[in-house]
Parts: C-alpha cells; sequence; structure tokens
C-alpha cells in the first residue's frame, strides 16, 4: 500500500471511532410522568417534581430523561395512556393523582411506580400499608379527603349567619366516595345549624348551572370539594364565587392565589417535591416496597385579603395569625 492511501485509510477509521463511542453510550434512564391533568395547569407542580429530582442529584436532559403522558382531564384516557407508557419501558413511572396511580398500577407489576394521591392508599387499593407498600409502587398521600369539613368550620366563623352554604362535587372524580364526604359534612353541618347544598358539576357548563343554582338558593357561602378537574379550572370557578359574591373555601393554595377567598390543605408544590425525591431514590437504586408512603400532615391557611375586601367581608383578628399566607 502507498503512503498515501495508508494515511487516507487511517483518517477514515480513526474518524469513525467517535461515531462508534457515541453510539456505544447507554440510554440515560427515563421516567414516564402520567397525569390526568393538562401540562399548561400543572407546570408549577412539574417544576416541583424536578426540584425534588435535583435534590437527589438528577437534572432532566442531562442524566435523567422524563417522558409525559398528559390525559387533558379525560380520566377515561388513562389506562390506555398508561398501557403505552409501559410499552416504552421506562426506568420508572410517576403518576400525578389518584386516578392516574390506579391505571399505572395496573398497567404493570414490575416497573417501580412513585405517585401522589389525594385518598388513602390503602383503601383504594394502592399499596398494602404505609410502612410496608410492598409490590412495585410508593409515593405520596395528600391526606385531602377531610378538608371539606375544615372548610366549612372556618367559613362558620367567618361567616357565621350564612344558613345555606353549597358544597361542589364532582361526581366524576375516580375513587372519590361521594356519600361519604356528603354525610361527614351534612353531619358537620348539623351542630352548626347549616344547610348543605350539594351540587355536582363535571363539565364547564355544568360548573356555570351550578353557581346559578346555588344563587337560586340562596345559598351564602361554598365549599369546592378536592378534584383536579376543579384545579385545572380554579381560576374560572374563583372568578364565579366572586361574581356571584359567595365566600368560598377551596383545598389548594393555588385556588387562593387565583383569586379565590381561601384555601386550606396541604401544599401540592411540596407533595410533588416529595415525590421527586422519591423518583431520584429509586433511580439510585431502592425499592419501592422498601420506602414508606410519605403523608404530608403539613396544612397551610392561605386567605386572599384582596378577595375578602372585595366581598366585604372584615376578617376576625384570629384569621390573621392562623394564616400561614395572606395574599394582598
Amino acid at each position: 500500500m502507498r503512503r498515501r492511501d495508508f494515511i487516507v485509510a487511517f483518517a477514515g477509521v480513526a474518524g469513525a471511532w467517535p461515531l462508534t463511542a457515541r453510539a456505544q453510550q447507554p440510554a440515560l434512564p427515563t421516567i414516564g410522568f402520567l397525569s390526568g391533568a393538562s401540562p399548561d395547569t400543572y407546570q408549577l407542580f412539574v417544576t416541583a417534581f424536578k426540584e425534588g429530582l435535583k435534590r437527589t442529584d438528577y437534572v432532566e436532559g442531562r442524566n435523567v430523561a422524563i417522558e409525559y403522558r398528559w390525559a387533558e382531564d379525560q380520566f377515561d384516557r388513562l389506562p390506555r395512556l398508561a398501557a403505552n407508557l409501559v410499552d416504552d419501558r421506562p426506568t420508572m413511572i410517576m403518576a400525578s393523582g389518584n386516578a392516574a396511580a390506579v391505571a399505572a398500577k395496573k398497567a404493570t407489576a414490575t416497573i417501580p411506580i412513585v405517585f401522589t394521591s389525594g385518598f388513602d392508599p390503602v383503601q383504594i387499593g394502592l399499596v398494602a400499608s404505609f410502612n410496608r407498600p410492598e409490590g412495585n409502587i410508593t409515593g405520596v398521600y395528600t391526606f385531602s379527603h377531610d378538608m371539606p369539613t375544615k372548610s366549612l368550620e372556618l367559613l362558620h366563623e367567618l361567616v357565621p349567619a350564612a344558613a345555606g352554604i353549597g358544597l361542589l362535587i364532582n361526581p366524576t372524580e375516580p375513587n372519590l366516595s361521594e356519600p361519604v364526604v356528603v354525610k361527614e359534612v351534612e353531619a358537620a353541618a348539623r351542630p352548626l345549624g347549616k344547610q348543605i347544598h350539594v351540587l355536582e358539576a363535571s363539565t364547564d357548563a355544568e360548573i356555570d348551572a351550578a353557581f346559578s343554582t346555588l344563587v337560586q338558593l340562596r345559598a351564602a357561602a361554598l365549599i369546592i370539594a378536592p378534584d383536579q378537574f376543579y384545579n385545572d379550572r380554579r381560576e374560572r370557578i374563583a372568578a364565579l364565587a366572586l361574581r356571584h359574591a359567595l365566600p368560598s373555601v377551596y383545598g389548594r393554595r393555588e385556588y387562593a392565589v387565583a383569586g379565590g377567598l381561601m384555601s386550606y390543605g396541604t401544599n401540592l408544590s411540596d407533595i410533588y417535591l416529595q415525590a421527586g425525591v422519591y423518583a431520584g431514590r429509586i433511580l439510585k437504586g431502592a425499592q419501592p416496597a422498601d420506602l414508606p408512603i410519605v403523608q404530608s400532615t403539613k396544612f397551610e391557611l392561605v386567605i386572599n385579603l384582596k378577595t375578602a375586601k372585595a366581598l366585604g367581608l372584615t376578617l376576625p383578628p384570629s384569621f390573621y395569625w392562623r394564616a400561614d399566607e395572606v395574599i394582598e
């Protein structure tokens, strides 16, 4: 072989080495993020989840990939989305919300799952127990099912003369035991001399109709039951409550930020941060069965002072020193 031909051949082989090396690099671990919500309304919580990952040294795009699947409030799509996600064989699944958690658990018994849930995960069949979840699933329990009764107590303090109070419930919310919620609120209302008007809404039109019905019933206040569909419409619901002069209590801080009067419940961003930490631990090799269910016990009262003034309400002094946050 002539010297020139040898140099050209050698250069060709050498140039191929970087390509071969890149081709042999291992793929990043992948988290399948499954949610019944829409990406527009959940970016805040996705950011919190990523912060949890970061605390365990994982950064999206650098050493972990995240594949998102959004049901856009069409919960019946979740089983199919979960099955498709499992077919892609992610390293683990982050199931956002009760319905997503149930769908993910049914779709796989081997891929690790971290969930967030507002319903007792033992009662809805996600895990065997809080301390020993067993199987391939663990997560964070937001403890929100009794928030309507706490909301009733707050409304009684704020507007004690309100005899009729609305309770808005989504009858299609997966795993919502509506009769139990209604009975608990009605039982708490009796000693206070309150009448509970239960209204159901699972579409935008039904939400509008529910507020019109509350006006006809002369309801003086409103409780919004925890629900992902409502969470995605928090600005709309808060605006309707203000338009109809209905003091309202919600289960998430984001409602108060969106213009709702007040919220009492767990901090959802903190929930997703904790889920991100658990996801990072699993990526590092931890087994879901060895990670106890995190029970969020931190509740916060958030008051929108601007909305209170617009409703003509004077807050009792106790509300100020009890509030974790006052939005002015």
